[in-house]
């Protein structure tokens, strides 16, 4: 039986770290498993459904909040059934309430007595007893885990509105939000793309047009036309300089 941890973002504005570190500090022998932005778009849940076709019985999936299982509570309900179903463990670090144990251990304390009695007649109604219960326990599920996505759902938009009127606040006692109009923010990452851009592109005498060179760099091609307009821009503004 292993132990799985899943973690997704999905803009480049989010830190999937963050989700990683609980996961890991909760189960350190999980293998976490990273649904990552692209940097051009959100690729769905390719890594996730990778790992639901190798998952078997008695594993376990950690998720950081239900909100990282799927991106809607129906969605959400219809793979925790699944996967229920399946005898797999799912754990939610934000609302242990609705880890997938609560509901077994439920199940366990109505159903006392054996399923297979040797009567056909007490075997039939024990399997209708058990099939009911389930449906119970699934439904009370269902209501837990849209509780669980709207919560999850109303704090990102309360987050979301502080963070607004953070700004609206600043700007009024005069502090600059974010960087001024026109200039540039130059990291690591820019400084080492620039020169592979300048390396490998045919723009800067380079072999490779502009899709070879994003794809070996390895960045967005949004990213690589703001480097490369900025580098031309630049070098614009060297030639036309007038020699001291």
């Amino acid at each position: 039986m292993s132990i799985y941890g899943y973690a997704r973002v999905s803009t480049g504005k989010q830190n999937i770290e963050r989700q990683v570190r609980n996961i890991q500090g909760a189960y350190g022998g999980a293998v976490v498993v990273r649904e990552i932005y692209s940097g051009t778009k959100f690729q769905g849940r390719v890594e996730l459904d990778k790992l639901l076709r190798s998952i078997r019985w008695g594993d376990t999936i950690v998720f950081d909040s239900v909100s990282r299982m799927s991106r809607n509570a129906d969605e959400g309900f219809a793979l925790y059934e699944k996967l229920f179903g399946m005898g797999v463990e799912l754990i939610f670090l934000k609302e242990p309430h609705i880890n997938t144990e609560t509901y077994h251990q439920a199940m366990e304390k109505r159903v006392q007595v054996a399923i297979e009695s040797g009567d056909d007649a007490a075997d039939e109604l024990m399997a209708g007893i058990v099939d009911s219960l389930n449906k119970y326990i699934m439904r009370l599920a269902r209501r837990q885990i849209q509780l669980a996505f709207s919560q999850s759902e109303k704090e990102v938009a309360e987050l979301h509105q502080r963070t607004r009127e953070g700004m609206v606040t600043a700007k009024l006692n005069g502090k600059q939000i974010g960087q001024p109009k026109g200039s540039k923010l130059t990291t690591r990452k820019s400084v080492e793309a620039k020169g592979k851009i300048r390396k490998y592109n045919n723009s800067f005498g380079g072999a490779l047009n502009n899709e070879e060179t994003w794809k070996l760099i390895g960045i967005s091609k949004m990213t690589f036309y703001k480097y490369k307009n900025e580098m031309l821009a630049e070098a614009a503004s060297d030639s036309s300089d007038p020699a001291e």
